[in-house]
């Protein structure tokens, strides 16, 4: 029971500490709402200890392996180069443990009350962790997406993201199941290490929802780094077997590997959450249904982030408990504007992206016009890597306004960033023909293009 009314009532309780949740609670607190946060796993979400952030360090990792070979044709002479799993691994876990108390203090400073306990709804307006009662004005659902497993014989020994940056020892030969970004980025973090990856899609071409030009290009490319890329295919079994795990394939054929990732997709971190005690109620999908201030089915519970089935970006989730702590508690109506979301996938190379697809602009039946540029990036006219870029522009004909920015090649993120804040504010093709390029770089070919491809 409650210890007693006082400590255990507050006008904002928040169920999940990941960077939706964090910055919900944060802002809420400092525009002066008594506000309670638990988190039963770690602080800081998947983000923090199970996705971007030690992704990107990875990412880091496995690219020093391509720059010894580069160098050689810049003149530098490297010598042997080997890799230490456990180095990379170990150092990943202090860098999270030094963010999970960063997190810790930037709750303790808002003035927010933190609790290290699983939350569990008993009413619209009741929450249990530890036993103890607490009494909100008002909820937060913010406990993000876990990993799905596909159901096939043997899946107890395959593993998910959330176990892959923490494996014993270094898998030489991986089995990566999966077409989406997840998938696609962990293949080339394993390939850059020195593993022997292998990454199956049952569809006839992976990252699905990108621009097809997008997607066939870095199929070509990510090709070209080594990793066995095959689609219409997927798993059928999994086996231990002496030297690790036999797998199966929909072909007939089979793969002797020593680990098997399975990145087939998330689903909403709801389970024990005790939903079924309130109004609450799920899309088609499984996804919890909010409006557009993040209001559910219960008038008195809200919910933003990955369980809410929208764009599953960390900056999203934050802008979205931007605009909720704004809108409840700060008498500022805000809502989020989903359009010229940019988002990267670092793959390798890596893919940025701004805006609609040719194909998503086309079914709106806009007349269009298509700028492509397919080039070698000036690095490797020395180096002597065989490696492409290409940029694409999607402008819409009426209105010259560019409604579709695509690029797969070198820091393709960073340059994206920088265009959305140009489509957002309403660039049209005649603001980038009358920029000026940074010579030379790869992105000044987005200011460059003149000839239509279409």
């Amino acid at each position: 029971m409650p210890e007693s009314h006082k400590d255990t009532s507050c006008d904002l309780f928040v169920i999940g500490a990941g960077s939706g949740g964090v910055r919900a609670s944060r802002v809420a607190a400092s525009l002066g709402a008594k506000v309670i946060v638990a988190e039963g796993l770690y602080l800081g979400g998947t983000c923090v200890n199970v996705g971007c952030v030690p992704k990107k360090l990875y990412v880091y990792g496995s690219e020093f392996g391509k720059a010894f070979k580069d160098a050689a044709g810049f003149g530098w002479q490297v010598g042997e180069a080997a890799f230490d799993w456990a180095t990379l691994r170990d150092n990943k876990s202090r860098e999270i443990g030094r963010l999970n108390s960063i997190y810790e203090r930037l709750l303790d400073g808002s003035g927010a009350t933190t609790l290290d306990g699983m939350a569990r709804l008993i009413d619209a307006h009741t929450v249990e962790v530890n036993g103890i009662q607490y009494q909100a004005d008002k909820i937060l659902l913010a406990t993000g997406s876990w990993p799905t497993k596909p159901d096939f014989p043997g899946n107890e020994h395959a593993i998910t993201s959330n176990e892959i940056f923490d494996l014993e020892s270094f898998p030489e030969r991986l089995l990566v199941i999966g077409g989406g970004y997840i998938a696609t980025e962990f293949a080339g973090i394993f390939n850059g290490l020195g593993s022997q990856v292998t990454q199956l899609y049952r569809g006839d071409l992976f990252m699905r929802g990108f621009d097809d030009d997008i997607r066939s290009f870095a199929a070509e490319e990510i090709r070209k780094t080594g990793v066995d890329l095959r689609f219409n295919t997927n798993i059928e079994s999994l086996t231990p077997v002496n030297d690790g795990y036999e797998a199966r394939l929909t072909d007939g054929s089979t793969l002797v590997v020593d680990t098997v990732l399975c990145a087939t997709g998330r689903h909403p971190n709801i389970k024990g959450l005790g939903l079924e005690h309130t109004k609450v109620t799920l899309d088609s999908r499984g996804y919890v249904k909010a409006d557009a201030q993040f209001q559910t089915d219960e008038p008195s519970i809200f919910a933003l982030g990955d369980m809410t089935g929208g764009p599953q970006l960390t900056p999203v989730a934050i802008a979205q408990a931007m605009a909720f702590a704004h809108t409840h508690f700060g008498n500022d109506s805000k809502v989020m504007d989903y359009e010229f979301i940019p988002t990267a996938v670092f793959c390798q190379p890596n893919i940025g992206t701004v805006g609609l697809t040719e194909e998503a602009a086309r079914d709106l039946g806009l007349e269009l016009q298509i700028f492509k540029s397919d080039f070698r990036p000036m690095k490797h006219t020395l180096s002597g890597r065989d490696e492409r870029t290409l940029m694409k522009l999607i402008v819409d004909k009426s209105t010259d306004r560019v409604i579709g920015l695509h690029m797969v090649g070198p820091d393709a993120g960073e340059i994206c960033q920088g265009m959305a804040v140009a489509m957002k504010a309403g660039a049209t093709k005649a603001h980038f023909d009358s920029t000026v390029g940074i010579h030379p770089t790869a992105a000044e070919e987005f200011v460059t293009m003149r000839t239509p491809s279409s």
